[in-house]
């Protein structure tokens, strides 16, 4: 069993209201300078919709991530001789068009302009090019359009549901929106090292974070091709990649990444899970059906002794043990199993989860007044969001996978309720989570863990363990009776890390 740890994430998407706060704090913080104006390491797409970079879930145009080829997996983007082949030339890099030509405003004008009758107005202009633009895209530029015939029918995931299906969502009565906030998913099966042909992304030992290496980085690009969630960019300015840090600065220092810690809807966790890295393989190869089981299999359990015996052997400090212990993380993927990875059909084991949204259910007029149809808490088959439409997203089509993992949540709505307001028919809230198989101690840590989080049990974050990284290296220095570390300190002088 080789057991290494890895920060990890969980987004509740029923608390995100769409504020776009997280996207604006990590520009602030990350992106904001010459090169990275189009950066959106976190940005927020409403769904249905077509996301950012326009269609970024269409594999058969970007060949992202990886797929079966007889008992293996293999690149999407291509083999050996394809990465040569391609070498100067990428055809599936997404355009600028795909992405947006950032844009600033001449306010100068506000200023400059020479009196008259009119307003004076702030021209846009390129931030490339410093001219004069038409806006005509942005990373949001669907932001709440649900149903719309232009950007939601637009949705490669849609591509899946029948006709009929499709006719009912675009009905005015059931149109639906909800937000899909992403970063990088810093996957167990990076798609995006395995495409580097410099070798200079790679998956930090100590707590899983995936990082671009600048000095390697020779701008091939093929790491944009392969990371099938477009979340790694091109700088033009510095002629580097760039995505995703996870604040790692942040991190090893005790705080939240600056979306987590900006969120208003509080909807973000952050924690540490421990896996079976002997195991990834297996998950990522595994059977459409089973790629959400088979990843849950590959976390392990921190509290089990055999696990924690094995973790330590592998050099995990015993910090990042209890740490894994408390993580509210391990607790929604696998102990309450409400949880889901996007898109694991991509087969890149990925590390952020998502609990899927309970919206409400379709409403309808009777006799000139408008009600719900059935009860608020009503079947599954009432949602208004098609439990295939977010199997999908979660599941890689599994729906089953989908339908016990809302029912869970409804579970726990009806139990609430019946707290709260009593139940309308007797022994409702016992049915409910019978059917769900959770008791009502679950449900209640379940209720308390999305609606009545502290910070500490939203954000468990681990100690820096940048010397236990080091250490678990092989050590030229042990054969002299002293490790490499205390070499290293020995040189210096001091007491440095």
């Amino acid at each position: 069993m080789d057991v290494r740890a890895q920060v990890s994430m969980v987004f509740h998407l029923d608390k995100c209201i769409g504020c776009h706060t997280c996207s604006v704090s990590c520009k602030n913080v990350w992106t904001d300078r010459r090169g990275a104006e189009y950066m959106w390491w976190n940005n927020v797409e409403s769904r249905p919709g077509t996301g950012y970079p326009t269609l970024w879930e269409d594999q058969e145009k970007y060949r992202g991530g990886w797929e079966k080829r007889g008992r293996g997996l293999e690149l999407r983007l291509q083999g050996r001789a394809g990465s040569f082949a391609n070498l100067f030339f990428n055809p599936y890099l997404p355009t600028l068009d795909d992405y947006y030509e950032p844009w600033t405003y001449r306010y100068a004008d506000l200023f400059a302009a020479p009196p008259g009758d009119d307003q004076p107005t702030a021209r846009p202009i390129s931030q490339i090019t410093g001219k004069p633009i038409d806006i005509e895209a942005g990373p949001n530029w669907d932001d709440d359009l649900g149903g719309s015939a232009i950007y939601a029918a637009g949705d490669p995931s849609l591509g899946k549901l029948s006709e009929e299906e499709r006719s009912q969502i675009f009905a005015l009565e059931r149109i639906f929106c909800f937000y899909l906030p992403r970063i990088c998913n810093h996957c167990l099966n990076p798609s995006c090292i395995a495409s580097c042909p410099a070798g200079a992304i790679y998956k930090r030992g100590e707590d899983g974070i995936v990082l671009v290496s600048q000095e390697k980085c020779r701008a091939w690009r093929m790491c944009i091709s392969g990371c099938p969630y477009k979340k790694v960019y091109y700088n033009w300015e510095s002629g580097k990649s760039e995505k995703c840090i996870l604040c790692y600065p942040r991190v090893e220092t005790g705080q939240a990444p600056a979306c987590f810690h900006s969120c208003v809807g509080r909807i973000r966790y952050q924690g540490v899970l421990l896996y079976d890295a002997g195991r990834i393989e297996e998950a990522a190869n595994a059977p459409a059906e089973r790629l959400v089981a088979a990843q849950r299999e590959v976390i392990l359990d921190p509290s089990e002794a055999t696990v924690v015996a094995a973790a330590r052997r592998s050099g995990v400090p015993d910090a990042m043990i209890d740490a894994a212990r408390k993580s509210p993380v391990y607790r929604f993927v696998k102990e309450f199993r409400i949880a889901l990875p996007l898109h694991p059909e991509f087969r890149t084991v990925p590390m952020l989860f998502y609990v899927p949204p309970l919206l409400p259910v379709v409403a309808f007029a009777e006799n000139g007044r408008k009600r719900l149809a059935g009860d608020f808490f009503s079947s599954l088959e009432s949602a208004r969001v098609p439990v295939r439409y977010l199997a999908s997203l979660l599941s890689a089509g599994n729906e089953t996978v989908v339908t016990e993992v809302l029912t869970r949540i409804m579970a726990v709505r009806i139990h609430r309720k019946a707290k709260t307001v009593g139940e309308e028919v007797p022994g409702e809230a016992e049915r409910a989570l019978s059917r769900a198989g959770i008791s009502s101690r679950e449900a209640e840590e379940i209720y308390r863990l999305t609606s009545l989080p502290a910070y500490e049990d939203r954000f468990v974050i681990p100690p820096a363990a940048r010397e236990s990284a080091i250490e678990s290296f092989e050590d030229p220095f042990a054969a002299k009776g002293e490790t490499g570390i205390g070499f290293l300190r020995r040189r210096k002088g001091g007491k440095g890390r």
